[in-house]
């Protein structure tokens, strides 16, 4: 369970056609979206929330996965989005479940 491809990518909403998995690193959740900023080539967006006791709040910049001054990161390939995955569990020492 360290790729995109374990897990489910779900409809937002009634109202837009985009996808998300949400996934649980403990202290952080990542978001990862195919409607956002790459969505017209095929690409993902991803955003990083802190989180405490499974809840998800503000958005955050983390080193290594946003770029300094952005919580979300686009135009990401697949497997773009597995090497974070990999990273966040590297940062954070958890398996990611999906919520």
């Amino acid at each position: 369970m360290m790729q995109l491809a374990d897990f489910e990518m779900l409809q937002k909403d009634t109202f837009t056609k985009g996808n998300q998995a949400v996934l649980d690193f403990g202290d952080y959740h990542l978001s990862i979206i195919d409607d956002g900023c790459g969505s017209a080539r095929g690409l993902y967006e991803i955003g990083v929330f802190a989180a405490s006791d499974g809840v998800a709040s503000n958005m955050v910049e983390l080193p290594g996965i946003t770029n300094e001054g952005y919580t979300v990161k686009g135009n990401l390939t697949e497997d773009d989005v597995n090497v974070i995955i990999k990273k966040m569990y590297t940062i954070t020492n958890r398996i990611p479940r999906q919520i």
